[in-house]
């Protein structure tokens, strides 16, 4: 039965409170990590260092065992408990190299299957449909159907879509420049459909919304700030049920649409890493798995002895 913890108030949890600190310090300045990233680090940590109670120090990989039994007793999905090790096993990393530790008790732990499920992804009938649900003849319509048409043709994170500057997209060369994980900036493609939908939102649209005011980003709010993460999930889902997409309509499953597409129309995965930003091929191979499905129900469809 999964339980909740409070953190020991003694000499040992204060001494790790303080390394975690130093740690987020650390994500912070040199790694150069996200306010989301780095909040997401202090909850795991702070739930760990809670777990623990008066288990200090760690010297072996039997309470951070134990601790991921707790979480699979807390019912928390298999990715989830994957980013708890991940963040564990960037901490321990961390101290190990600042010599607070001497062993890392993560080293041998080995991580939940991830990805036991294909991720949801919209068919090009339900992509074309929620791209034509917000109203041109609203200033806002046009600010939404441009970030759904950029969101779509880029595959951006919901964060570097919100965050888009004005200097960013350049286009004639149609390229977007965005700024993604750990700091790191990449270019992007961006299709012709995509550029003329913002370059109508920018003649018409953001000019009616900001109202003279000025803003450093392309897709802004009356205040002039740009739109929140939150706000645009919540548009999102409002013009999906419009659009007739009910199941769980997200910014990442246009995202997971953008390249399964790519993948399904030709594209090398190496080029579908670089456009999403992924570090490792690995976390692209789910692609892989999308499109052995789906060429597995052609097989089943169309072959006569399937």
């Amino acid at each position: 039965m999964c339980q909740s913890f409070t953190a020991e108030s003694t000499p040992e949890s204060r001494v790790f409170r303080g390394q975690i600190t130093a740690f987020l310090n650390f994500c912070r300045i040199e790694k150069g990590l996200s306010t989301n990233s780095l909040s997401a680090y202090s909850a795991d940590l702070s739930k760990f260092n809670a777990f623990l109670g008066e288990s200090f120090p760690i010297q072996g990989s039997d309470e951070i065992r134990n601790y991921i039994d707790h979480l699979y007793q807390c019912e928390l999905g298999a990715r989830s408990i994957a980013r708890h090790l991940t963040t564990l096993r960037s901490f321990y990393g961390f101290l190990l190299r600042e010599g607070a530790i001497e062993n890392d008790p993560t080293q041998l732990l080995r991580g939940p299957r991830q990805w036991q499920t294909i991720p949801k992804f919209l068919n090009l009938e339900e992509i074309e449909r929620l791209l034509e649900i917000p109203d041109a003849t609203r200033p806002t319509g046009l600010r939404d159907r441009a970030m759904l048409q950029l969101l779509y043709a880029t595959g951006l994170r919901v964060s570097e879509l919100c965050r888009v500057g004005m200097g960013d997209l350049h286009m004639e060369a149609g390229v977007l420049r965005t700024t993604g994980k750990g700091n790191k900036q990449r270019l992007v493609p961006a299709g012709q459909a995509a550029l003329r939908a913002v370059a109508q939102y920018v003649e018409s649209g953001r000019p009616a919304i900001l109202k003279g005011r000025a803003s450093r980003f392309l897709f802004v709010t009356a205040r002039g700030g740009c739109l929140t993460r939150q706000a645009f999930w919540k548009l999102l889902a409002i013009h999906g049920k419009k659009a007739g997409i009910f199941r769980g309509l997200t910014p990442h499953v246009l995202r997971h649409s953008f390249a399964t597409h790519l993948l399904e129309h030709g594209a090398d995965l190496r080029s579908v890493q670089v456009m999403l930003g992924h570090a490792d091929i690995s976390t692209t191979q789910i692609y892989t798995h999308v499109m052995r499905s789906r060429l597995r129900e052609t097989v089943e469809k169309h072959h006569p002895r399937a």
